[in-house]
């Protein structure tokens, strides 16, 4: 059958173009074309996703821009779609109108319905896949730290690479966890589960896209899914989906704050967030701006940082950056719970390593993401040290801003919990400015007694 259809300009940000499945069928196979006028420049051309939906209303899948075919059975699909049973009924083709030309978008949906062959004599229906979610945990090291890249994607949404791949990449960076987070789409989460292994913890999650910024779900419950389908406008809905991410097991966290695509910049406020993504693959102008806005919510709230590659393809680095997070073990829980309380530290590479911590004079110490109670005069002694960086450039940041600078892997800095709210420390490279490595803060409160790390 085809189905044909014309969107215009300021169409809905996803449209539902129904098609009805008879009893019997084994598989669904979609394709689809659109107009793509040329533009001249400044003005938007047509761009159009594309996505299923059951007829019960349940995701079926989703492959974006990436793909202009796929197909659905129940024992396989296209990767970025899940296979199961297909129900008749009316299910429904779901595009969405990405950018649309002053002229409209005319597209044109080919959908083909396979039937199962004949249930003979001795030959039973065969029952629908089962999804299984990556195992865990892996071995660790006991309490120690962990390196890993929380936001990667394979051919499950518009990467190039296959979750062997991804695996493979992360094994080479020296990574410890990875986690799965195909835009809008679970599929990749069973196709993980061969990947992951004693050496190599794989978390399942979502970048929840939408046309107001990118939301990292991470380490959700295999198999969860979060629609994307809301707006900054849409009063309470990213409050709903943040609880929905925790309900899973999960941790809710902004990708990319100042993205430079279309839709990609951050619209809903940081509330809700667990943590936030300061910096996405190699170090560019809108990671600075991310930085600086995280800085200035730390005088207000508790907030981890967080660093990951966006890997798509090659030659874009798998590791590139990545979160060094101080676990008690290498499995699910306790990497989260580290990520969560700011326990961790953002390197552009394994071969960068890092110490920091602060020391009153009294003897109480605290590391990254630590809390450190001294008394408003009592002295307090930072510490950073960093290998693996060539000719650093070391900066001590504090609530009133930069407060120290230095040009060496050994830095000493004294303050006062009077003087101080928190610390945190940059090191970039003195040829051209770029980010080798950034920490989460330590935190100074007025106090005598307490623990620290």
């Amino acid at each position: 059958m085809v189905l044909r259809g014309q969107l215009p300009p300021g169409a809905e940000d996803f449209v539902e173009v129904p098609f009805a499945v008879p009893d019997g069928v084994r598989e669904i196979a979609v394709s689809y074309a659109y107009e793509r006028p040329d533009m001249p420049d400044g003005t938007a051309g047509n761009a159009c996703d594309i996505g299923l939906l059951d007829a019960d209303g349940r995701f079926r899948g989703w492959s974006g821009g990436a793909r202009d075919s796929f197909r659905v059975g129940e024992r396989d699909a296209t990767p970025g779609y899940l296979p199961g049973p297909i129900a008749p009924g009316t299910w429904r083709v779901l595009l969405g109108p990405y950018t649309v030309a002053p002229q409209g978008l005319a597209y044109e949906i080919h959908v083909a319905v396979r039937h199962a062959p004949a249930i003979g004599p001795g030959r039973l229906p065969q029952p629908a896949p089962t999804a299984i979610g990556p195992p865990a945990p892996a071995t660790g090291r006991g309490r120690s730290w962990y390196r890993g890249d929380c936001h990667l994607h394979t051919v499950h949404s518009d990467g190039s690479r296959t979750p062997a791949e991804v695996a493979a990449a992360a094994r080479a960076a020296r990574l410890d966890f990875i986690v799965s987070t195909e835009h809008n789409t679970t599929s990749a989460h069973t196709a993980f589960a061969a990947e992951a292994g004693d050496d190599l913890l794989v978390l399942t999650g979502e970048e929840i896209t939408t046309r107001n910024g990118h939301l990292l779900a991470l380490g959700t419950d295999p198999g969860t899914w979060f629609d994307w389908r809301f707006r900054a406008r849409d009063e309470g809905a990213f409050a709903r989906t943040a609880r929905d991410i925790r309900r899973a097991g999960g941790l809710v966290v902004p990708a990319h704050p100042y993205g430079l695509h279309l839709g990609s910049q951050w619209r809903f406020g940081y509330e809700h967030a667990d943590a936030v993504e300061v910096w996405n693959g190699t170090w560019t102008l809108d990671d600075e701006a991310a930085l600086a806005t995280w800085d200035n919510l730390l005088g207000h709230r508790v907030l981890p940082a967080m660093g990951n590659s966006d890997a798509h393809r090659e030659p874009q680095v798998v590791g590139l950056p990545q979160t060094v997070v101080l676990a008690d073990a290498l499995e699910r829980g306790a990497i989260l719970e580290g990520l969560r309380a700011g326990r961790s530290w953002i390197a552009e590479s394994a071969e960068v390593d890092v110490a920091f911590e602060a020391v009153a004079e009294g003897g109480e110490r605290a590391g990254i993401g630590g809390t450190l109670p001294a008394a408003p005069g009592e002295p307090v002694v930072v510490t950073l040290t960093v290998t693996g960086v060539p000719d650093p450039v070391v900066r001590m940041i504090t609530d009133e801003g930069q407060t120290h600078l230095a040009f060496t892997g050994r830095v000493e800095w004294r303050t006062t919990s009077a003087a101080t709210a928190y610390v945190r420390a940059e090191v970039r490279h003195a040829g051209d400015g770029s980010m080798a490595a950034l920490t989460n803060p330590i935190r100074l409160v007025n106090g005598s007694t307490g623990g620290g790390r």
